[in-house]
């Protein structure tokens, strides 16, 4: 019996893979460079509306034109226009102001706080004025504490607050998108080179004659014809016995 090579064109598996450029992987890499800018511009945004808002807050308070407790300072007003009036001091003085010429009622107190802090100094808004016309008025301000005082834009809380919120939907927008975005491509390029892995590989060749798992089957040979003997009921071998000549 004779026992052939099981593997007569190689063993099927195993060697070298078929190697795939990454040129050739669907998505394209462009795309990283996409989810990468498109991070940067909303991460961009988000810090624009940041600086945008503190600036426009830290902007509304007149402080180069501050005064003292008990002093006086002359402002414009316009009519329609609401300002608010902000005081800096260590603890809770009781505030007071006034503005002669105008109407009793155009000094109020705001339902709400509101706190900025510049350097070192903060500032507090505790009246609202709404002048009855326009035009110079003098404002005069005290306090129970050593204080300063500033007139400033009265604060838009529902656009800061509304600022503040696009900028961390920015933020958080910028961080899904661009992770989505590299998530996506990464697991659309392992696919496309896992089919294409699979489409080059070359499958192991089927030889008829030596099957691929074990050993091949024993050949079956019939035997010769014997040939057969003398038969006991046969005549014997040698001349046979006739008439004589």
């Amino acid at each position: 019996m004779a026992i052939q090579n099981p593997y007569p064109v190689g063993p099927p598996f195993g060697g070298p893979r078929p190697v795939v450029a990454a040129k050739d992987l669907r998505p394209r890499r462009v795309w990283y460079l996409v989810a990468a800018l498109l991070g940067v511009v909303l991460a961009g945004v988000g810090v624009a509306l940041v600086v945008v808002t503190v600036k426009d807050t830290l902007g509304s308070i007149d402080t180069a034109r501050s005064f003292s407790s008990g002093a006086s300072r002359r402002f414009g007003f316009t009519q329609g226009e609401t300002k608010a009036i902000y005081v800096s001091q260590t603890g809770r003085g009781r505030v007071e102001c006034r503005i002669p010429g105008m109407r009793p009622g155009a000094i109020t107190r705001p339902n709400g706080t509101f706190r900025i802090s510049l350097g070192s100094r903060s500032w507090d808004r505790v009246l609202e004025v709404k002048p009855s016309g326009s035009g110079e008025f003098t404002l005069t301000c005290t306090s129970e504490l050593p204080a300063e005082f500033a007139l400033g834009d009265n604060p838009r809380v529902g656009a800061t607050v509304g600022n503040i919120g696009g900028a961390i939907g920015c933020f958080l927008a910028a961080f899904f998108s661009a992770a989505a975005i590299i998530a996506v491509t990464a697991v659309r390029r392992s696919s496309h080179r896992r089919r294409l892995t699979a489409a080059s590989a070359v499958p192991p060749q089927w030889n008829p004659a030596a099957p691929q798992w074990g050993p091949a089957p024993p050949q079956w040979n019939p035997a010769p014809p014997q040939q057969q003997g003398p038969s006991s009921s046969g005549p014997p071998p040698g001349p046979q016995p006739g008439p004589p000549a």
